[in-house]
């Protein structure tokens, strides 16, 4: 290393000259090009759901801005003042007169009006959470400071969860799908070739791992692999965890290779996309459903079977997490299997079915039942 240090470069360098032909750079920016081309590998490496969310996000930051400050969004950093103003027109605060937002009606009529909101009035707080979020990537990217690194706009956004907690606006979370309302999903997929695909679709999502939407459309056919009658392997690619591109293989077991087994027969694929679009009379499509599409088949299997929740494609990634913490599975082996990359949020969902079976939730049943004569304990 000392060696390396002390090399003269001047020295043992050939004279080098730009040439003519070629314009030469500024060290301290990148040019146009280069900005461009940064951001079309961004843009390649990043998962089409997650892309499309950023893509709305920042069509909301620049009809927002250009209607509150009169000013195109895009030509530099944004001042905290601005962040802080986004946070205060969209969350919901107790006043002496009502709940209320700083945005004004006209505003929010317009915002409405181009297709960028949905809906008059509040943002919910995770909303506004993940605009802030986009707009912290987009400042990254840019080389940009970003606003919402300010400590005074973290504690704003801490205060104001807490405010909400306390006026009982919850988070809501999709229903977790445990065994009980899977098995009644399950039971309903009786109706012929669709009912084949759905069954093999929510067990593969469910059984291998509570897989996440973009992963359950994006599988091929020849990802599969059997190992022998009662166990096959899957595998995965570049997933919103994992952007590596090294193919990691998942088991399946059971149920869910008879359903894939089912489904591979009555659909003949060969090769391509493994769960597909259907038509009418049973015909299989050529192009693989899209996630939204995943989501429609849980809350459809889940009207059928008459399990009330509020139901999407998550619903099978979170109910494999609290049935395996329900169960008792070390929780070292449900992250292996789901690829959460933290502890914070798959600790939730593990928990929840943790205490599902726990003993502490029966302590005076069991008191009880010990204090009671044998011949008068329930059976």
């Amino acid at each position: 290393m000392d060696e390396f240090v002390t090399v003269n470069v001047s020295k043992n360098t050939p004279a080098v000259t730009p040439l003519d032909a070629v314009p030469t750079l500024d060290p301290a920016v990148l040019d146009t090009a280069g900005v461009r081309a940064a951001e079309e590998f961004v843009v390649a490496g990043t998962p089409a759901n997650t892309a499309r969310s950023y893509a709305s996000a920042l069509r909301y930051w620049a009809a927002w801005y250009a209607l509150r400050y009169g000013q195109t969004f895009g030509s530099g950093p944004l001042p905290v003042a601005v962040a802080t103003q986004f946070v205060l027109d969209h969350l919901e605060r107790q006043t002496k007169t009502g709940l209320a937002i700083e945005l004004p009606p006209a505003l929010d009529a317009r915002l409405v009006e181009l297709g960028t909101k949905a809906q008059p009035g509040p943002l919910a707080y995770s909303t506004v959470g993940h605009r802030l979020a986009v707009l912290a990537k987009w400042h990254r990217l840019r080389g940009w400071d970003s606003p919402t690194d300010d400590h005074r706009l973290k504690t704003l956004l801490a205060k104001a969860r807490k405010a909400q907690a306390r006026r009982g606006v919850a988070v809501r979370k999709k229903t977790a799908a445990i065994a009980e309302p899977l098995q009644a999903m399950l039971a309903t997929c009786t109706d012929g070739v669709r009912g084949l695909r759905d069954r093999a679709l929510l067990l593969l999502a469910w059984s291998g791992g509570g897989r996440r939407r973009s992963e359950v459309v994006g599988l091929q056919v020849t990802d599969l692999r059997p190992l022998d009658a009662a166990t096959w392997v899957y595998a995965l690619g570049t997933t919103k965890t994992d952007t590596s591109g090294v193919r990691r293989e998942k088991p399946l077991k059971g149920d869910a290779v008879v359903a894939l087994q089912a489904w591979l027969e009555a659909s003949q694929l060969q090769d391509g996309p493994l769960f597909r679009r259907l038509f009418r009379g049973g015909r299989v499509g050529r192009t693989a459903l899209t996630a939204d599409q995943v989501a429609r088949i849980v809350q459809r299997r889940a009207r059928l079977a008459g399990v009330s929740g509020d139901w999407a494609a998550h619903s099978l990634r979170s109910g494999f997490v609290t049935e395996a913490g329900r169960q008792g599975v070390p929780l070292g082996e449900v992250m292996a299997l789901t690829e959460h990359r933290g502890l914070a949020t798959v600790m939730g969902y593990f928990q929840a079915g943790a205490l599902l079976s726990s003993h502490a939730t029966n302590l005076l049943r069991a008191n009880s039942s010990e204090a009671m004569p044998k011949s008068a304990r329930p059976e």
